[in-house]
């Protein structure tokens, strides 16, 4: 419904220019990644259609907004606890999205709002369950780092532990496993560079004798093509693959860090004039007539029209009651007590 919506628009504000005037289809030339024990890697040619730019477009705008708002609702102490926030890395998400299946299986670690998104929950379910409401994805008793839909399974606290990452590196080669490992490199662990923390900044590498791949994260099409690669390797019982995207995130490490303290407001601010990712894939739909201004606009004010709405229904929606604390432990299984805070407490869960 909401693609319709912005084609009624544009058509509404250039109704001089008919929807035959656009490039219904481009190629682009995306960055050659670099390859660890690999003969040959993705295509360093990337073909968008128009629906796809906007889509993609839509889309990570929409993660951007989204996030930008979780600030804001974070500042005025409505979402609490823990608050990873994903702008910057809109391109990696997406670009997984687009070269992978909605039936494929996809585990993230805790920045996951984004991921949630891509994979289909509404962003009135994400806001819902950040402020934890009702009417989140997890009933509100997630938060952050716990959501969940179909094939997806939630944010993880702990990230790439390396003695638990090492031993799943192992386990996949010698089950030849169908599993994409993917390193988000955004150059920072918390507030450390990775120049300050790792002897090799190599991620892709790490897999050792696992094949691995270094990509631009920073643009949505690079990171399709390389994803799209990664998932041909695996369907083809090839075994794991490693796979790292560089990427910067824009926020500080969570809503408890500036970011400002171990790297300049200056170096942020160059990253989003130089390579934003959502800036990058609207110049080239702009530069190759595969959209106009005025289109671009009127998804823009449809998207924050989506964003505030779902704000104030994750401020309005009721918190959960104290009775439904501890429903959803099983998926299908009949009613059970579950002790409290102490033997002689006893809740009720209900599946």
């Amino acid at each position: 419904m909401c693609h319709s919506l912005s084609l009624q628009g544009a058509r509404m504000v250039a109704s001089t220019r008919s929807f035959a005037d656009f490039t219904p289809q481009a190629s682009f030339d995306v960055k050659k990644c670099e390859l660890h024990r690999l003969e040959a890697g993705p295509s360093e040619t990337a073909v968008l259609t128009r629906e796809q730019g906007l889509q993609y477009y839509r889309t990570m705008q929409t993660m951007r907004r989204m996030e930008l708002k979780a600030d804001q609702l974070y500042k005025q102490k409505i979402i609490r606890g823990f608050c990873h926030l994903y702008d910057g890395q809109e391109a990696c998400a997406m670009g997984i999205e687009a070269g992978i299946n909605p039936t494929d299986h996809l585990i993230t670690a805790y920045r996951a709002h984004g991921y949630t998104f891509t994979r289909g929950v509404s962003v009135r379910e994400i806001l819902a369950e950040l402020t934890g409401r009702r009417g989140g994805v997890a009933k509100g008793k997630g938060g952050s780092m716990h959501m969940y839909a179909k094939h997806f399974y939630g944010g993880n606290g702990i990230v790439g532990a390396q003695g638990q990452i090492f031993e799943s590196f192992n386990m996949a080669a010698l089950w030849k496993l169908p599993c994409i490992f993917i390193c988000e490199n955004n150059k920072f662990g918390m507030g450390t560079s990775v120049e300050r923390s790792s002897a090799s900044t190599d991620y892709f590498k790490r897999g050792d004798y696992i094949p691995g791949i270094k990509v631009d994260g920073m643009d949505v099409l690079c990171v399709r093509e390389a994803i799209k690669f990664a998932a041909d390797y695996c369907r083809a019982g090839k075994g794991p693959i490693v796979m790292e995207l560089e990427t910067y995130r824009y926020h500080g490490h969570s809503m408890s860090d500036p970011g400002v303290s171990y790297r300049s407001r200056e170096e942020i601010q160059e990253v989003r004039s130089k390579s934003d990712p959502i800036t990058m894939l609207k110049e080239r739909m702009l530069s190759n007539n595969m959209a106009s201004v005025e289109e671009i606009k009127e998804i823009d004010v449809e998207i924050r029209k989506v964003i505030e709405d779902a704000a104030q229904f994750a401020i309005s929606d009721p918190e959960p009651p104290l009775d439904e604390l501890c429903n959803h432990i099983f998926a299908n299984n009949p009613p059970m007590e579950v002790r409290g805070t102490n033997p002689w407490v006893k809740l009720k869960s209900v599946s």
